[in-house]
């Protein structure tokens, strides 16, 4: 007799890339990224391994999706630009800041993911990343603009802002805490591991370093480049 499917398990022929990588992403948001596999992800569908190579190259072409599937969810959740005549009110920098806060929760939910957004990209050519990563850098660069970035200011601008949201966000996601349940702060943070002659700085940060700064702090770095690369170059 024909195998039946489980209440978890789908057809094949329902398979689509959306389902794929949302699939992956639930499991990785759950499991961590060590759990994630071809046939790991295919036993979560309820297909053979095999059918998945459809829809992801692999345990690369996964990851790569997963960076896809973030910034998916980021830019449905910000919704489209209107063009920039049309709304003489628009505020480009105002919309900048939406954007960050946007990927700094986004990142909160899915912390597992974040790593990828940064190793993935030294691993794939701009042209080859996933049309959503694509069309959030053009989303930065059109807000930077409307901004009052110059266009000869604006790569650098990118590149300061790209990498001041995503390493605050790691910066917010690195683990510090040593023993989450012990309530005496200095075993808390294995303060016994760290000598008090050589680190004696980073030994009185921990404590504070574990909390997270939120998004106040993300908001006026944001800002802080902003002005200096909507003014005028000296």
């Amino acid at each position: 007799m024909p195998q039946q499917a489980g209440p978890g398990r789908r057809r094949r022929g329902r398979l689509s890339r959306e389902l794929v990588l949302a699939t992956a992403l639930a499991l990785v948001d759950r499991e961590g990224l060590s759990a994630l596999s071809m046939r790991r992800l295919a036993a979560e569908l309820g297909v053979e391994a095999m059918a998945l190579y459809r829809y992801a190259a692999g345990k690369d072409g996964l990851l790569d999706g997963l960076v896809e599937a973030f910034f998916a969810e980021l830019l449905d959740a910000l919704g489209p630009l209107g063009p920039a005549d049309a709304d003489p009110d628009a505020d480009g920098r105002a919309e900048l800041h939406r954007t960050a806060l946007g990927i700094h929760r986004l990142s909160l939910r899915h912390p597992q993911v974040v790593p990828l957004l940064a190793t993935r990209m030294l691993a794939v050519p701009l042209s080859r990343r996933p049309r959503a990563v694509l069309r959030a850098h053009e989303r930065v660069l059109v807000l930077l603009a409307r901004s009052g970035v110059a266009e000869d200011r604006a790569p650098l601008a990118y590149r300061a802002v790209t990498a001041w949201v995503l390493g605050y966000v790691l910066v917010e996601l690195t683990a510090v805490v040593d023993t989450p349940d012990e309530p005496e702060p200095a075993i808390r943070f294995g303060l016994h591991r760290m000598p008090a002659d050589e680190l004696p700085r980073l030994r009185a940060a921990a404590p504070a370093l574990a909390q997270r700064a939120g998004e106040e702090g993300l908001a006026a770095g944001l800002d802080a480049l902003l002005d200096r690369f909507a003014a005028p170059p000296r």
